[in-house]
């Protein structure tokens, strides 16, 4: 079994006791957030290395370094290889700022996107303008419905109902 498919076992487990599970991510949810304190304090650093090296680096357990990987590759100039890769692949932190952000607030981790570090790489206004459009990403914007007795959009001058509507 890979490392991301232990980590999602693990992480998203539906046997594990809720209560047991609450505390696991507890815990690494604070853990990602030191990790990102990092790496926000020089976002213009790449940061590489084995997925073990950057483990140790952040002081993580390699299980919690994949989990890091799996949430952070959307936002990655060039994705890693995380569904094949085990603690000896060679893996990059090079991250996309404003996308890193939009996927943050997209994920709704508040505790992430709030972070004082951000305010040294993006002003007050490009914050919010971020913010909005992660949040308009997944918004569904449904086109005006078509009466019966409409004009039929394809062009015919017909009305829907003896044109396209009918069954």
């Amino acid at each position: 079994m890979g490392l991301l498919e232990s980590w999602r076992e693990t992480a998203y487990s539906t046997e594990t006791d809720k209560k047991v599970l609450g505390e696991f991510w507890s815990d690494y949810f604070q853990k990602e957030k030191s990790i990102y304190e990092v790496l926000l304090q020089n976002p213009e650093e790449a940061v590489s290395g084995t997925v073990k090296e950057l483990a140790e680096k952040f002081g993580v357990t390699v299980m919690e370094m994949t989990g890091f990987l799996d949430g952070i590759n959307e936002s990655l100039k060039v994705p890693n290889p995380i569904e094949e890769m085990d603690e000896d692949t060679p893996v990059s932190l090079d991250f996309d700022n404003e996308k890193l952000y939009k996927n943050m607030v997209d994920a709704k981790a508040d505790w992430l996107y709030q972070l004082p570090a951000w305010d040294a790489i993006f002003d007050v206004e490009k914050r919010h303008s971020l913010y909005l459009e992660a949040k308009k990403m997944n918004t569904v914007v449904k086109g005006k419905k078509i009466g019966r007795n409409d004009p039929c959009p394809c062009g015919s001058g017909k009305k829907y109902k003896f044109c396209c509507g009918r069954s």
